[in-house]
């Protein structure tokens, strides 16, 4: 299917290839960052090798073409205030694009993987690293805590750990709902109950408690909702 090969394109694309040192330059020298025409050049690559047919390179410079035009809107008119509301925006706007070629098509393309189920589930699997990553913090951006007192500050987490712990959770319960082991999900659960929030507990800190409760449940709401609607 078209569809799923351009969205597993566009997941790689826009969020595993993509540094945050790339998204910052380009929101720096928008229109002028070189990173923004690699950014677009990597995409139309991969598109190109997702679909894996030569008749259909058009697709992949259409893609390509459209994804410089949406970007290139996104960073001149967003702000620090409506940052939030272009990513979505973006992510819309790329999504009809790809779901548009897949209309045109109307048809199911088989050519690049025989068996559409392998597809399905990278593409669910890949959605539940970075870019769920990054969705769950935006989503959050509201109520993110702010360190208050200089003993706040002083922590001794690991760099980026809460990012990976969140991946590795979506991905076991993924796996867990794919095998049709739900009682592993209850366990993952359990298990991050009694390791967060027993700390949250001598901390005291009942915003930083419901911030990391909503965050959580996210995690794990976006896990389930993913692993079912691939099966």
């Amino acid at each position: 299917m078209i569809f799923i090969q351009l969205i597993l394109a566009h997941l790689l694309g826009d969020f595993v290839l993509q540094p945050n040192s790339w998204v910052s330059d380009k929101e720096n020298k928008k229109l002028k960052s070189k990173y923004l025409y690699l950014h677009v050049l990597i995409h139309t690559v991969l598109s190109f090798i997702f679909l894996w047919n030569l008749e259909l390179w058009w697709v992949a410079v259409l893609v390509g073409i459209t994804h410089l035009i949406i970007d290139a809107c996104k960073l001149s008119f967003q702000n620090i205030k409506t940052k939030k509301r272009w990513f979505f925006f973006d992510q819309a706007l790329h999504i009809a694009v790809i779901a548009g070629v897949s209309l045109y098509f109307n048809e199911y393309n088989f050519e690049f993987l025989k068996n559409q189920n392998l597809l399905k589930i990278a593409m669910g699997a890949l959605f539940l690293t970075s870019p769920a990553s990054i969705f769950i913090k935006l989503l959050l951006s509201s109520w993110t805590p702010v360190p208050q007192t200089q003993a706040e500050l002083q922590t001794d987490s690991l760099t980026s750990a809460g990012k990976y712990i969140g991946i590795l959770e979506r991905l076991l319960v993924f796996t867990f709902i794919l095998v049709n082991h739900w009682e592993g999900v209850g366990f993952m659960v359990a298990a991050k109950s009694v390791f967060r929030f027993s700390d949250l507990a001598q901390a005291k800190q009942r915003k930083l408690t419901e911030y990391v409760l909503i965050g959580t449940l996210l995690s794990f709401g976006m896990a389930v909702l993913t692993g079912i609607l691939i099966k």
